[in-house]
């Protein structure tokens, strides 16, 4: 493994675009086609990065109006790539469906295609990548739902949008982030009721659509929105339960209340 060149087996040297990571001995190398463009990726051993913490303890609510609204009050709008391409990916596959296949035209078409559909992922997880490093890197611990993604997913309404949004990815990649840069994912049971519970005096609503976007409690008559209320609530939880258990039996108290503690 040179500069800019990596020698495989059988093929011999080959140049690569990006300049190759130097003095690193790779566990695996990966070979991977997406379209008409090959990736070389390498699995390495890296120590965790400490970086200094802006907020001790986040919630983090996932959504498809809004990719994740922080209980700090951010909000991360999600790239929503596949709704944006949409409309030249249908008019590709149209026009697509009468060449012959296998032609040099249908291996043509099947290109674009297929680069499209790279461009549509490339973009979801550029936004996703952008999210969770941020959020690895200034808070120490980070409370997120455990979703029923395959559950959202057999709904026929939200299916488009809920892929688009990538939320397996976004727990996948922060994951190992927060194991990167010293921080702690914690995922509460999907069961808490984070959207019908009123963050101000705690006061849990029978029923909320989703067309509900805003929380107005009839119990205390505060209001805020539904997705801010919900990322509290997820702070909240952990926080609460700690302090109530005391630190001793930290571990004990998430436990009960249906919190894991992955990283």
């Amino acid at each position: 493994m040179g500069f800019n060149h990596i020698k495989l087996p059988r093929i011999g040297c080959v140049k690569t675009f990006e300049i190759l990571p130097d003095n690193v001995t790779p566990k695996s190398v990966t070979i991977t086609k997406k379209a008409d463009r090959w990736f070389v990726s390498f699995k390495i051993e890296t120590a965790s990065i400490n970086t200094e913490k802006l907020v001790d303890v986040v919630g983090v609510d996932l959504g498809v109006k809004t990719l994740a609204t922080l209980s700090t009050g951010e909000v991360f709008d999600g790239a929503k790539s596949y709704k944006k391409l949409e409309s030249k990916l249908s008019r590709l596959q149209y026009l697509n469906r009468h060449k012959t296949k296998f032609s040099n035209n249908w291996k043509k078409a099947q290109l674009r295609i297929a680069q499209l559909h790279t461009k549509v992922a490339d973009i979801r997880k550029d936004t996703l990548h952008k999210l969770t490093t941020y959020l690895a890197k200034n808070h120490s611990q980070i409370v997120i739902e455990d979703l029923n993604v395959s559950g959202m997913m057999a709904n026929h309404k939200l299916a488009k949008a809920v892929a688009d949004m990538g939320f397996y990815e976004f727990r996948r990649q922060l994951e190992y982030k927060c194991k990167l840069y010293d921080s702690e994912l914690i995922v509460v049971d999907r069961w808490f009721p984070s959207s019908k519970t009123c963050s101000h005096c705690g006061h849990v609503k029978q029923s909320l659509s989703l067309s509900e976007r805003t929380f107005d409690c009839e119990h205390c008559g505060f209001s805020c929105g539904r997705d801010l209320n919900a990322a509290l609530n997820l702070a909240m939880a952990v926080s609460s339960t700690v302090t109530a258990c005391g630190l001793d039996n930290a571990d004990v108290a998430r436990s009960e209340a249906g919190i894991e503690q992955i990283v």
